[in-house]
Order: C-alpha cells, then sequence, then structure tokens
C-alpha cells in the first residue's frame, strides 16, 4: 500500500511534462511529425524539399564562419578571401563548402519546382504554397546574387555591374533605381557593403521566415502525392487518412537514407571538383577586380544562365529586361495558367507531358547557352529555345483544358 501512495503522489511524465508547461513541444511534434499523415507512395523527387533544408543549414553555418574573417571592403575584400582559402585552419573547406553549397541549393531547388510541375503540387488547394515557395525562390535568387559580388574578383565585379545596370532600362526612373542599388554612380565600396549587409543579414532573415512559412502552410492542407489525390477525403474510424502514414518515422527514416547519399554526392564535389570545371566558382574570379580590364566574355554562374540567355536573346535593351523578368516570374503564376482536371502527369494526356519535356530542354539549352558568346548561331538558338520557354506558360491555359486525361483512381496507387 505504502509503495502504491508513493507511485501516485510520483510526479508524471518528468522533464517532457516540466517543458511541455511551458513549451507545445509534444503537440508540435505531433501535429508536424508523428500524427501529421503524409501519402504512403512518396518517391524519390519528395526528398527535394528535405535536402533544401539540408543544404540551408550548410550554407547558413559555413556563412557564418566565413563572415569572422572576410573584410566587406573593396581593398581588402578579395586579399581576405585568399586569406581564408590558405591561411584559416579549415578555411579553404569552409569556403569550397559555402560556394559548392549554392550551386548544390539550386539543383535541389530546381528539381523541387520540377516535381511540383510533375504532380500539379500547384494546383488546388496548394496555391498559396506554391506562391510562397516562389518567394523563397526569389529571395534565394537575390542572395545568390548579392554573395556573388563579395569576393570581389573579375567575374563578381562585371557580372554585377551588367545585371544591375539593366535596371537601367526602366523608361524615367531606371537611373535612379541603378543609382539606389549601386549606392554610388558605379560599382565601389559602398556597393559591397550594401551587399554584404543583404547577405549576411536581411536576406538570410527573410528566407528563414519564408521556409517556416511554407511548411506551416504544407502541413496545414497536407502534401501532395505522385497520384494528386487528397489523402484527407478517405479516412478511417480513427480519423486517420486511409493512405497515409505518419511522418516520423516512415518518411523521416527515407528522408535519412537521401541525405546521406546527398552529403556523399556533396561532399566528392566539395574535395575533388569545388570549381567544376569554372561552373561553380569561375577562374576569372581568382583574379582580383579590375575596373580596367573588362573580361573576354562576362556570364553569371549557371544557376542565372537561362534567364541571362533569355536577355541576351532580345536585342532592345528595355525588351531584354522585360522577357527577362517575366522568365523568372511566370512560373509564379502556374496556379492560374493550368487548367488541367487532373493533377499528376501519370493521369494527364500527352500534350501537357510533350509541353513539359520541352519546357525541361528549352529550359537546359538555355543554360548551356548563357554561358556561350553572345553571337551567330548562339543567339538563334536562345531566341528558339525562349520562345519554347515562354509557350510553355502562354499555351498552357490552352493545351491543358483540351488535353485528354485518364481517369484518376479513387485511392492512391502504391508502387512497391
Amino acid at each position: 500500500m505504502a509503495r502504491i501512495e508513493a507511485e501516485v503522489g510520483k510526479p508524471k511524465g518528468g522533464f517532457m511534462k516540466w517543458i511541455d508547461d511551458r513549451f507545445p513541444f509534444t503537440s508540435t511534434m505531433k501535429y508536424h511529425a508523428t500524427e501529421y499523415y503524409a501519402s504512403k507512395n512518396f518517391n524519390f523527387w519528395y526528398v527535394f524539399g528535405v535536402l533544401a533544408m539540408v543544404v540551408l543549414v550548410i550554407q547558413l553555418v559555413t556563412g557564418i564562419f566565413l563572415t569572422m574573417n572576410y573584410k566587406p571592403s573593396a581593398d581588402e575584400a578579395f586579399a581576405s578571401v585568399e586569406y581564408i582559402m590558405r591561411d584559416v585552419e579549415w578555411g579553404w573547406l569552409i569556403r569550397y563548402m559555402h560556394s559548392t553549397g549554392a550551386s548544390f541549393f539550386f539543383i535541389v531547388v530546381y528539381l523541387h519546382m520540377f516535381r511540383a510541375m510533375l504532380y500539379g503540387s500547384y494546383k488546388k488547394p496548394r496555391e498559396l504554397i506554391w506562391i510562397i515557395g516562389m518567394l523563397i525562390f526569389f529571395v534565394l535568387m537575390a542572395e545568390a546574387f548579392a554573395g556573388y559580388l563579395l569576393p570581389w574578383g573579375q567575374m563578381s565585379y562585371w557580372g554585377a555591374q551588367v545585371i544591375i545596370s539593366l535596371f537601367g532600362a526602366i523608361p524615367g526612373i531606371g537611373d535612379a533605381i541603378v543609382e539606389f542599388i549601386r549606392g554610388d554612380y558605379s560599382i565601389s565600396d559602398i556597393t559591397l557593403n550594401r551587399f554584404f549587409a543583404l547577405h549576411v543579414i536581411a536576406l538570410p532573415l527573410a528566407l528563414i521566415g519564408l521556409v517556416f512559412v511554407h511548411i506551416v502552410a504544407l502541413h496545414e492542407v497536407g502534401s501532395n502525392n505522385p497520384d494528386g489525390i487528397e489523402i484527407k477525403e478517405h479516412k478511417g474510424p480513427d480519423g486517420v487518412p486511409l493512405d497515409g502514414v505518419a511522418f516520423h518515422p516512415y518518411h523521416t527514416s527515407k528522408d535519412l537514407v537521401a541525405i546521406i547519399i546527398f552529403l556523399m554526392v556533396f561532399s566528392s564535389v566539395v574535395f575533388f571538383a569545388p570549381e567544376m570545371g569554372g561552373y561553380f566558382l569561375e577562374h576569372a574570379n581568382f583574379e582580383p577586380a579590375n575596373l580596367r580590364a573588362t573580361p573576354e566574355h562576362i556570364a553569371p554562374v549557371w544557376y542565372f544562365t537561362p534567364f541571362y540567355a533569355i536577355l541576351r536573346a532580345v536585342p532592345d535593351k528595355l525588351w531584354g529586361f522585360i522577357l527577362f523578368g517575366l522568365s523568372v516570374l511566370l512560373p509564379a503564376a502556374l496556379p492560374w495558367l493550368d487548367r488541367s482536371r487532373v493533377k499528376s502527369i501519370r493521369y494527364r494526356g500527352w500534350m501537357y507531358r510533350t509541353a513539359l519535356a520541352l519546357f525541361v530542354v528549352s529550359f537546359l539549352g538555355l543554360g548551356w547557352l548563357g554561358t556561350q558568346p553572345a553571337d551567330g548561331a548562339y543567339v538563334i538558338a536562345a531566341r528558339i529555345f525562349s520562345v519554347v520557354y515562354f509557350a510553355f506558360f502562354l499555351l498552357m491555359p490552352y493545351y491543358t483544358a483540351v488535353d485528354k486525361t485518364r481517369p484518376v483512381p479513387d485511392r492512391v496507387v502504391y508502387h512497391g
């Protein structure tokens, strides 16, 4: 009897109860992990969102260590990067992880966006998730561009010179916008300091906030799946979706395998090919910025080159700037451009499949052409691919509405 009384008087829950009384840890874990039910038929396309989170952490951590030795000054920036590479213990590894991480960030984000286009993850009720995701993409582009100037190498300086000068094409206010961005009449020490502040403080905070909102919005409506079926419409007596499994531990265990494989590939690039033949780190950027010597061929990093190729394909500067902006903004309109009755490509007809294939070819082609000189056959090819790129979006309301689709099953189909 004394033992029973002792057990009754003993506080239940221990440390976790103490935490839950002060912070909703257990309920948060249930809502977002252990009792968040996702479709059982996820495939490998669904790991790139998690991998984007992994790369974000890598970029934040390595960026913090780089700022400890970097000097945001036009006179010292390039030398400080060389100091990090040559004299700081493990500095070369941190710098290569950060530069390689930038490219891998865009690789996984582009694949993540492509998965949404495969399975219609931007369609109702996930329009807001897609819009938030596009805002993340815009901020990521701004973050990458701001960071691109910081090494103060030849390509950093002249690449920024070209991109910033584009805003001068805006009638009436263009020159004022360019001067506002630069903070001076030319790219100078002031510009470098502005971009440094944006790169290490303002844009990372915006990125983290948007990622948080993106995840919250996703968990509110639930994840899409390769069949494009809403699993919440088929629940058992206990209220659990019949075709769903708890995100943790079932999907997290699969994600862990993907993370390990990803880190193996990432490490291989960092240690054996961090420059990736000049695509991840341009050879011209190993020379300090020279305001009196223009590089023979100015091109941005590979993840900007598809949009850069569209810009150069148009002879008129204003229209080039307009199409450049539209090429970045148009994907945000996908939820309203796509009129198909089904979501997943599994049940779409030949028209959408063909259009998506041509879009991928045009995007990759433009990406390569953006690294080549802007003359001759390269310009002609860029114009052809640009037409295909824009046709995918502008003609989408038509071909998705008339495309013959296959019947969608009532329940998800699991391909073991």
